[in-house]
C-alpha cells in the first residue's frame, strides 16, 4: 500500500514539473515560455537597423524627434528683465535655487543692479540645521514605535536630505533672512553634498539609537531633549567644518548699473534668450582690460552699509512670502480640494507641501496673468522626460522611443504618476512666455544647471511640455481667483509622504 502510494506521488510530481514547464501556471518564467517567445521572435529590416544603431549610438541620439528640433525657435512675445545663471552643481537644493530666481528680479528692480547673486550655501546651512532637529524631534516623537514602521524607516533613510518644497524656503527665508553670495560664498561640501550627507546622516542616526537607549533607560523625554541640544551642537560643528559659519552681520555694498546694462539683461524684450553666455564673455572682456592691478576703476558703488540676514531681506527683497500660494494639477484626485502632504516641513513649526487641486488650464491662465505682471513664477515638474539639455528644448514627443522600439509605451499624466513612471523632482522659474492671438504656445525657463547647460541656461518649453509635466505653481495671492483661495481656506485632506505627489 505504501509503495503504491509513493509510486503515485512521484507521478504527481513528475506531472505537476511537467504542467509548470507548459504553462508556467505558478508565475515562474519557464522553459517552454522561453522558447515560445525566442521562436515566435523575427529581427525584420527594421528591426535589425534599430538594433545595429543602438548597439552604436546613444538611444537619446537616435530617438530625438527632428521634427521638434526643425519647428525649434527662442522668440517670446514677453520677458521679466532678469540677469545670472545660477548652479546647483552636484546637489539637490534646485527647490532653493527656484526660489531665489523667482525673488532676484525683485532686488534687482529695488536696488536698480544688473546683476545680483543670494548666498544659496547660507540657507542651505540653516535648512541641515532645522532638518537635523526636525528628524531628531520626530526620533523622541515616534520613540515607542518600530523601527520598521514606514514613516520611521522613512526617516531613517535619509535623516536630513538636500531636495525641498516652496514652503521649506519661504519658511527658511522668513526666519533667518538672506544675504549675498559676497558674504558666504559656496564651498566644495555645498556643490557636491554626498559625502557631507552621508556624515551627517551617520551622525543623525547615531543620535536616535542614543535617544531610544535614553529612553529605555530612563522613561524620560526630558532627558531626550537635554541630549538633543548637544547633538544638535554636534551638527553645528559638522556644518561648520563642512560649509563655514553663517555671519550674523555683514557690510556689503552694490555697484550702480552700467550704461547699456538695460539692453544686456537676460530676458530682456527683444532679446532671444540666447545671449547669456556672451554677456558672460563681455564681463571677462571688461575685467581683463582693468588696470594693470587687476582692480577695476572709476565705478558707481553705493555706499557701505552694515545688515543682518533679516534686515538685508526686509529692506532690499521686502516680499511676505506667506503671501504666496501653490495650486496644483494632482491628475490623480478630484479637483477642487485642499491637500496636504505629511512630513514635508523643514522646520519642525514649520508648514508642510499643501496645494489647491484645479486644472492644469487654471495653471496655465494664472502663469500667464502672473508673467505679464513681470513677476516670475516658481514651479515644479517631472523634467526626466521629453528634455534635450544641449539645446534647452522641453517638447512633447521630443524622443519618439515608440518608434524606435516599435512597443506602445504610452501613459497618460495619471497613469504615469499613480505607476510611478513620473514624480515630481526637479524646481525652476517662468521667467516669459510666447502667445499667439493671447494663448502660450510656449514658456521661458530659468534653470539652475548652470549656463553651459541649455540656451545659456535657458530653456524653451513648449505649452504641450507643461501640459504633460508641471504639477505645481507658486505664486502671490493676488493673482488666484477667489474660489481658488477659497478650496486653500479649507481643511487639508492629509497625504502621506510617499505618495506619488511627494
Amino acid at each position: 500500500m505504501r509503495s503504491t502510494r509513493a509510486q503515485l506521488a512521484v507521478v504527481l510530481l513528475i506531472l505537476a514539473g511537467w504542467a509548470i514547464q507548459a504553462g508556467g501556471q505558478d508565475g515562474t518564467l519557464t522553459p517552454g515560455q522561453i522558447e515560445k517567445i525566442r521562436s515566435e521572435f523575427q529581427l525584420d529590416g527594421h528591426l535589425r537597423a534599430v538594433r545595429n544603431a543602438l548597439t552604436s549610438t546613444s538611444i537619446r541620439d537616435i530617438a530625438k524627434n527632428r521634427d521638434v528640433i526643425a519647428d525649434f525657435d527662442k522668440k517670446f512675445s514677453h520677458k521679466i528683465k532678469t540677469k545670472g545663471i545660477s548652479n546647483q552643481k552636484s546637489s539637490g537644493r534646485c527647490w532653493m535655487f527656484a526660489g531665489f530666481n523667482t525673488i532676484k528680479p525683485v532686488l534687482m528692480e529695488n536696488l536698480d543692479v544688473s546683476d545680483f547673486e543670494f548666498s544659496h550655501i547660507y540657507l542651505q546651512f540653516w535648512d541641515k540645521m532645522e532638518k537635523a532637529n526636525s528628524f531628531l524631534e520626530y526620533m523622541i516623537a515616534y520613540r515607542e514605535r518600530d523601527l520598521q514602521d514606514r514613516e520611521v524607516v522613512f526617516l531613517l533613510r535619509s535623516p536630513a536630505p538636500d531636495g525641498g518644497y516652496w514652503e521649506n524656503f519661504a519658511d527658511l527665508v522668513t526666519k533667518y533672512g538672506v544675504i549675498p553670495k559676497d558674504a558666504m560664498a559656496e564651498s566644495a561640501s555645498s556643490e557636491s553634498t554626498g559625502m557631507m550627507n552621508n556624515a551627517l546622516a551617520r551622525l543623525l542616526r547615531n543620535s536616535a539609537v542614543e535617544l531610544r537607549e535614553i529612553y529605555e533607560d530612563t522613561g524620560s523625554v526630558r532627558q531626550m531633549r537635554e541630549a538633543k541640544e548637544r547633538m544638535l551642537a554636534e551638527v553645528y560643528q559638522l556644518l561648520v567644518l563642512n560649509l563655514g559659519e553663517p555671519p550674523e552681520e555683514f557690510t556689503w555694498r552694490h555697484k550702480g548699473k552700467d550704461e547699456g546694462d538695460d539692453e544686456e539683461e537676460v530676458g530682456a524684450d527683444g532679446d532671444d534668450g540666447d545671449d547669456e553666455e556672451d554677456a558672460d564673455d563681455e564681463d571677462e572682456d571688461e575685467e581683463e582690460g582693468d588696470d594693470d592691478d587687476g582692480y577695476a576703476v572709476e565705478q558707481e558703488w553705493s555706499e557701505a552699509r552694515r545688515y543682518t540676514p533679516r534686515s538685508f531681506y526686509d529692506e532690499c527683497v521686502g516680499l511676505d512670502l506667506s503671501e504666496y500660494v501653490k495650486i496644483s494639477d494632482d491628475p490623480i484626485r478630484p479637483k477642487g480640494q485642499h491637500y496636504e502632504i505629511r512630513m514635508t516641513k523643514n522646520l519642525y513649526d514649520g508648514r508642510n507641501s499643501n496645494y489647491a487641486n484645479v486644472s492644469i488650464e487654471m495653471l496655465r491662465e494664472v502663469t500667464k496673468t502672473v508673467l505679464l505682471a513681470n513677476k516670475a513664477v516658481y514651479f515644479a515638474a517631472d523634467v526626466s522626460p521629453d528634455q534635450d539639455s544641449s539645446s534647452g528644448i522641453m517638447a512633447r514627443n521630443l524622443y519618439d522611443y515608440e518608434s524606435i522600439y516599435a512597443l506602445d509605451m504610452g501613459l497618460n499624466k495619471t497613469e504615469r504618476l499613480l505607476f510611478r513612471d513620473s514624480t515630481i523632482n526637479h524646481g525652476m522659474a517662468f521667467i516669459g512666455v510666447d502667445l499667439v492671438e493671447g494663448e502660450p504656445v510656449k514658456w521661458l525657463v530659468e534653470n539652475s544647471w548652470g549656463s553651459s547647460r541649455g540656451s545659456g541656461g535657458l530653456w524653451t518649453m513648449y505649452d504641450d511640455w507643461f501640459r504633460d509635466n508641471v504639477y505645481h505653481i507658486i505664486v502671490h495671492r493676488d493673482y488666484v481667483p477667489d474660489e481658488v483661495l477659497e478650496i486653500l481656506e479649507r481643511p487639508a485632506e492629509e497625504l502621506r509622504v510617499w505618495d506619488p505627489m511627494w
